[in-house]
């Protein structure tokens, strides 16, 4: 498994053999054509657009490679023990239900805030007359060192930043559409493009005994 970009379609739920409810993610990802092969990454190709909307670089580069315009370039790490051939499409084939998957996007931009929704602040006394509900309070010490600390947590632009996603299973995968389903939710709205690859920090579960186990051995 190297990985693959894709859309974000949406979030819904299904049900497991148990009947137990899963929310997951839809994500559109896939076919992505190779477009350039690396010691240790693979260049892939996205959603399908027309000439005129890309730039002439950028086009140029794909009528030199003989490949489809697409509209996201993006690399992924290769997978092991596989061969990448320049032209080839990899699909969501690629990846198997219960895989570890680490999921990157735009989150969604929400403007300026104030530190208590950006940082989670506490806030100030809410009572005996106190003007300092949701204010920043004290940013500095005295004459050392006589300044604001960098990366103190202030006031200031929140979201539209990159995120990663990391260890969300793959529940369920759709390859005729070109659909998967991972358990949890995904940065960015709704149509925006995520890159999915192999989780770099899974997470080792052991078996917990259960609850008669433990009565037995009492």
């Amino acid at each position: 498994m190297a990985g693959l970009l894709g859309k974000k379609l949406g979030q819904t739920h299904i049900f497991d053999d148990e009947g137990k409810m899963i929310h997951v993610t839809v994500i559109e990802a896939g076919p992505c054509p190779v477009l350039t092969v690396k010691d240790k990454s693979v260049q892939l190709g996205f959603g399908e657009v027309k000439e005129k909307m890309l730039k002439k670089p950028i086009a140029g580069y794909f009528k030199k490679l003989n490949i489809p315009f697409r509209k996201i370039i993006g690399e992924v790490p290769k997978g092991k023990d596989r061969e990448y051939k320049v032209g080839e499409e990899l699909k969501v084939d690629i990846f198997k239900i219960g895989d570890k998957v680490d999921v990157t996007g735009t989150s969604k931009g929400k403007g300026f805030q104030g530190g208590m929704k950006r940082w989670h602040w506490g806030g100030g006394m809410q009572t005996h007359g106190s003007t300092s509900h949701r204010r920043v309070g004290s940013v500095g010490s005295t004459t050392t060192p006589g300044r604001v600390l960098r990366g103190h947590h202030m006031a200031g632009h929140m979201g539209n930043a990159r995120v990663t996603a990391q260890n969300l299973k793959v529940v369920r995968i759709d390859p005729e559409n070109n659909l998967l389903l991972v358990k949890g939710a995904v940065p960015g709205h709704n149509e925006n493009f995520v890159m999915i690859r192999r989780a770099r920090k899974q997470r080792i579960v052991k078996d917990r005994p259960k609850i008669e186990d433990k009565k037995k051995k009492k």
